[in-house]
């Protein structure tokens, strides 16, 4: 399988430095450098398209634009770029997603693929009229997700839920292709809807001993449901042409980080409900020390940045060993992101992408399927560079 790659969407605002935002982190001074208009975001998702990414991710919640509006235009701008939405099933009926989902399709070709985020913090629930405790807002997802795949699968839908009924509810126009789900989430709870429900489930960037932990888990409970689930992993990046300049790089994002500001964050963060965020604390406790946790596996982002907090820093060549150490444990899709965006988007690929094309691990998008003499298509398999854990993790 070729390995599939997606960039980031700053709704929040882009800045030379990290912009803050996401579980009880306020956005920085810095969103504010590069604001979030249409016309940025489409040139970032412009040069994503270009450089060979599949899609772009969106956050949701107070601290960014909205995420369906958002993309609905930025997509008027591109071509082939699919826009990894993501929403919270709590704030709109499952029959309304349904069709959202399905005009989406419509409108874009087929460029509309799911991020399903439970919720984020009480608090911010609260705000948006959602009174529901953690595990009860993810049996909820189990309901809405249930209710809206009958829909997607032509069938008139009744059920009489815990938290959502239904009565009648179908589509007249069915989304073509269905959405695939994208998942999240390291508690108990969590890992049953995703389990059930998710296409792919998605962590943010554990060292490998811990993702191979999670890949086993959900791997496991999917297997009970009688599924299969592919595996993503959500990471930013920092990479140049020699290591020395991506940790260069790394050292004055870091020295843009004054200690009120990480002090602050920390705190807020520290109250978290989230089990992922819990996981990403714990990597770097709150200091600038031993932010390097795995080779070219640095923590940093973590200190002022609520959600995905690891970076991937190296060298070309580097970042390379490290995709390829995630993909042979069972990583296919990578959900990276740098600051600023558009730059780094660039870098990547034209620095990355080529080699992991030269390895066998990826194909453009774009790209006609290789042929024979006869002009018969060749299958995609992995090259060399994939080693032998790859196919051992697939098979797993």
């Amino acid at each position: 399988m070729s390995l599939t790659f997606h960039w980031f969407l700053p709704t929040n605002g882009d800045s030379r430095h990290v912009v803050a935002g996401g579980h009880g982190a306020p956005v920085t001074p810095a969103g504010g450098d590069r604001p979030p208009t249409v016309r940025y975001l489409a040139q970032i998702a412009r040069a994503a398209e270009d450089a060979g990414f599949t899609g772009v991710l969106t956050p949701t919640g107070a601290w960014c634009e909205d995420a369906w509006l958002t993309t609905a235009m930025v997509s008027q701008h591109t071509e082939r770029l699919k826009f990894l939405v993501a929403f919270r099933p709590g704030f709109v009926s499952p029959t309304l997603a349904a069709q959202m989902a399905s005009t989406y399709q419509r409108q874009t070709g087929g460029r509309l693929l799911l991020n399903v985020v439970t919720g984020g913090e009480s608090h911010e629930q609260r705000a948006y009229g959602d009174f529901l405790d953690k595990d009860a807002r993810y049996a909820r997802t189990g309901e809405f997700l249930e209710i809206v795949r009958r829909l997607w699968d032509g069938r008139t839908t009744d059920l009489h839920g815990e938290h959502l009924r239904v009565e009648q509810a179908r589509l007249t126009r069915l989304p073509d292709p269905v959405p695939e789900i994208y998942f999240g989430g390291s508690s108990p709870a969590a890992g049953a809807v995703a389990a059930r429900h998710a296409d792919v489930y998605l962590t943010w960037g554990e060292p490998p001993a811990q993702v191979a932990e999670k890949i086993a888990w959900i791997r496991r409970l999917a297997a009970e449901q009688g599924r299969t689930v592919r595996f993503g992993i959500r990471l930013h990046v920092i990479t140049r042409d020699t290591s020395d300049a991506a940790w260069a790089e790394a050292a004055r994002l870091l020295d843009g980080f004054d200690g009120a500001t990480v002090r602050g964050v920390q705190e807020g963060l520290a109250r978290s409900e989230s089990e992922g965020q819990r996981r990403m604390l714990a990597l770097h406790g709150g200091g600038r020390d031993g932010l390097e946790i795995h080779p070219n596996l640095w923590a940093g982002i973590g200190l002022v940045r609520g959600g995905a907090g690891t970076a991937l820093v190296g060298g070309h060549a580097e970042v390379v060993e490290r995709i390829t150490e995630y993909h042979r444990l069972g990583i296919d899709e990578f959900v990276l992101s740098g600051y600023p965006h558009l730059e780094e988007a660039y870098w990547f690929g034209e620095g990355v992408l080529p080699r992991l094309a030269a390895a066998g691990l990826w194909a453009h998008p774009a790209a006609p399927p290789p042929t024979d003499r006869r002009g018969t298509e060749i299958p995609f398999t992995a090259g060399a560079g994939a080693g032998a854990g790859a196919g051992a993790a697939a098979s797993g």
